[in-house]
């Protein structure tokens, strides 16, 4: 995953849920016949279900066309790692590992 420039933070509202995690929230986009989004949602859950205050939401980029335009999304799965204010803090596009994740989450809960 990579680091990503600081930009005006993504309201859970863009996303289309009530509230992001309280610590972090994992965004997936995603499409229907996508099979490493299958995965990628497989790796996120589990890893939001071990990190207290993370949150994964999925969302379908071709219903979601506007939140994917504003974030810049060309490929999926891409996820992007926010930290409690709703700051895009890590980017990645393709399967992630699961050790990545964690990473990528660890260095955003400490930074």
């Amino acid at each position: 995953m990579r680091d990503e420039p600081a930009a005006t933070p993504v309201a859970a509202e863009t996303l289309g849920v009530e509230r992001l995690g309280e610590r972090a929230t994992l965004v997936q986009f995603s499409t229907a016949f996508c099979q490493p989004c299958r995965a990628t949602r497989r790796v996120l859950s589990e890893v939001a279900a071990l990190v207290e205050g993370v949150a994964h939401v999925e969302i379908d980029a071709e219903s979601r066309l506007d939140v994917v335009r504003a974030l810049g999304v060309t490929a999926t799965p891409t996820v992007l790692v926010l930290d409690a204010t709703g700051s895009v803090v890590r980017r990645a596009t393709g399967q992630p590992r699961r050790a990545d994740v964690i990473a990528a989450l660890g260095a955003t809960l400490t930074g």
